[in-house]
């Protein structure tokens, strides 16, 4: 029998994060469709379901082949997987008022459960569930719960295992203990799969998809592009690579020239920097019988990010004709990570989930290329922290392998574009019951007049904006944030009005397109408080600073506001915001404000609060 683990991908977020924390144990896995027969699972040593977005009791939800319940193998389901564990067997699964979305806190039921081995009595985790299980199947029993959700699950005898929460994410803090004991302990797995034999896999991908012809690679200068064209430097001849950075217009300041001079390191023989921000701005493309755009008078998210993945690749068909590369036997290489795919919801990592933003390295035309095999991505089965272990690995230098990343569509995704205000017919009702929930906790709270994009139970949701006002007391807040995100379903992140003691009763915007001014404003404010962050020391340590403008004027000053959102992460599929003082001192946001607050076209500054889930960690 092989050392392999089976995960049974039925469309979740994490699915493919799963896989991750199972090499993180030097154990090989196989992400498998949900319809595979059982027949397929002979010979792997254990079995792993995943989450999903839809309701295992609704039609058409993924039913996995019940036979691999009788191969006599190990089995692990993980929020979805639990309840269709659960069904299958006999059990009920029900919806319910009660929705967890975000860290929770669950009790131990059961001290000699061996999938719960060497966790405390109250553990931290991740819940992103709207059901739940109600009834238990024969044989199981509950061994965890959260106030009267079942949260884990066993039948002991027959080596049948549930979590209602996701263990593979880095919010649940001891998940790599419990994926330890399922893999060593119950499957009997000892762990000899390494990083030397991933590489090698990455490196015989890249020659294969190559063969003879040349590779043109997109390098934006962050780490995930930088070890794409390293490793093709190692696979191929170098005359064969061929690499290009685009400045879109939406680059943070003073960013093209310092990936110019952090390239310089690599070697790169063929090198081109194209500068098209006017043709960005102006950008059009065409989606089914419309067309779209210009890019500067969308507002969209989704037509935004289509119009920026289409212009990309638009250049990227002229620049191979002006360097004299045939089309037809020139490579596409991109430093495309999982997470990216994974929200874009592409075929190439899953059938089932649900798009949550369009990644401009996942459009229309880059998965017409991948069908015909002309697309090398060597990053899109990591992560962000393998990716850079891989980068410390080919010997590059840590200043590019600690990189801050930064979106591919820059500063265009993190303006939030809007003609007029969002209230629909449930602003009001969000709005009293989001001010009722803070008042209970001490502050002021209300909703703002726009939306931002999140992740609620592994669909897409595109939920009212929150704000509170008050005391600057990090745990109430945290606290208070996670209450209105699981009480009022309509929000799915939550900010903090910074220097403000009541969150003012707002329904008007300031209208709001993607034209050079406004993007030069927000680009003198990201620079800003990258600059403040650095003078604290604090800024390395930051997994990523996100700032965003958003069309309120909360001083009543004509100006935008601003939103930090200094996040921390290892997989960049889930994380939380930077906590003050601990991660940032309380000083240095104080800083942030008042120097913000003296640049033109600035209203206001709030502090993002929310954890992914249930936001997402860019608010586009």
């Amino acid at each position: 029998m092989s050392e392999k683990i089976a995960i049974i991908d039925c469309g979740a977020q994490y699915a493919k994060v799963i896989d991750r924390r199972v090499r993180e144990l030097a154990v090989e896995s196989d992400i498998l469709p949900w319809e595979t027969p059982a027949g397929a699972l002979q010979g792997y040593r254990g079995i792993i379901i995943s989450g999903g977005p839809e309701s295992v009791y609704a039609p058409g939800a993924p039913a996995c082949d019940s036979a691999m319940l009788t191969l006599g193998v190990p089995v692990l389901g993980i929020c979805y997987g639990m309840q269709w564990l659960n069904q299958t067997l006999g059990g009920r699964v029900a919806g319910g008022a009660i929705k967890e979305y975000g860290e929770t806190v669950i009790d131990i039921l059961k001290a000699d459960s061996l999938l719960l081995q060497g966790l405390s009595p109250r553990e931290q985790v991740l819940m992103s569930h709207g059901d739940s299980v109600a009834s238990l199947a024969t044989g199981f029993e509950m061994t965890a719960g959260s106030g009267t959700i079942m949260a884990a699950i066993e039948d002991k005898k027959r080596r049948f295992y549930g979590v209602q929460f996701h263990p593979e994410v880095d919010l649940t803090l001891n998940g790599r203990q419990l994926f330890k004991n399922f893999l060593y302990d119950i499957c009997g797995l000892s762990g000899t799969y390494t990083m030397e034999n991933r590489i090698q896999k990455m490196i015989a991908e890249i020659r294969q998809t190559a063969g003879k012809n040349n590779v043109l690679v997109l390098v934006s200068g962050g780490v995930d592009s930088t070890v794409t064209a390293a490793l093709l430097l190692k696979a191929l001849d170098p005359e064969k690579v061929f690499a290009v950075h685009i400045d879109s217009g939406f680059m943070r300041a003073g960013e093209t020239d310092e990936v110019v001079d952090s390239l310089r390191v690599l070697g790169l023989k063929n090198f081109r920097v194209v500068r098209a921000a006017e043709e960005f701005l102006n950008g059009v493309t065409v989606r089914g019988d419309r067309t779209i755009g210009p890019l500067r008078q969308t507002v969209d998210p989704e037509e935004k990010r289509h119009i920026i993945g289409d212009m990309f690749m638009k250049i990227v068909d002229r620049e191979t004709k002006a360097l004299g590369l045939d089309p037809e036997h020139t490579i596409l290489a991109q430093g495309t990570l999982r997470p990216d795919l994974i929200e874009s919801a592409s075929t190439l990592v899953t059938k089932k989930a649900h798009t949550i933003k369009t990644h401009h390295n996942d459009s229309p035309l880059v998965r017409q290329l991948r069908d015909k095999g002309r697309v090398i991505e060597t990053n899109k089965d990591w992560h962000k922290d393998e990716v850079r272990q891989v980068g410390i690995e080919v010997g590059l230098p840590e200043t590019l392998v600690w990189r801050q990343p930064f979106p591919g569509p820059g500063l265009a995704t993190r303006i939030i574009c809007a003609r007029t205000p969002y209230t629909s017919d449930d602003f009001e009702q969000a709005a009293a019951q989001t001010a009722a929930t803070a008042a209970q906790y001490g502050f002021s709270g209300g909703l703002l007049p726009i939306r931002t994009v999140g992740v609620q139970g592994d669909g897409r949701s595109y939920g009212y904006l929150a704000a509170l006002a008050g005391a600057s007391d990090w745990d109430k807040l945290r606290e208070t944030a996670s209450q209105i995100t699981k009480v009022v379903h309509q929000v799915n992140r939550v900010v903090y009005c910074l220097g403000r003691d009541q969150v003012p009763p707002i329904r008007t915007i300031v209208p709001t397109l993607l034209e050079p001014e406004v993007v030069e404003v927000l680009r003198s404010a990201d620079d800003l408080i990258k600059r403040i962050l650095q003078s604290y020391q604090v800024y390395r340590q930051i997994s990523q600073v996100i700032v965003t403008m958003f069309p309120v004027d909360l001083a009543g000053n004509g100006g935008r506001s601003i939103a930090l959102r200094p996040f921390m992460t290892a997989d960049y599929m889930t994380g939380r915001p930077a906590a003050f003082p601990d991660d940032i001192p309380w000083e240095c946001v104080q800083e942030i404000v008042r120097r913000l607050q003296k640049l033109p076209g600035i209203s206001g500054v709030v502090y993002d609060l929310t954890s992914k889930p249930p936001a997402t960690m860019e608010w586009e």
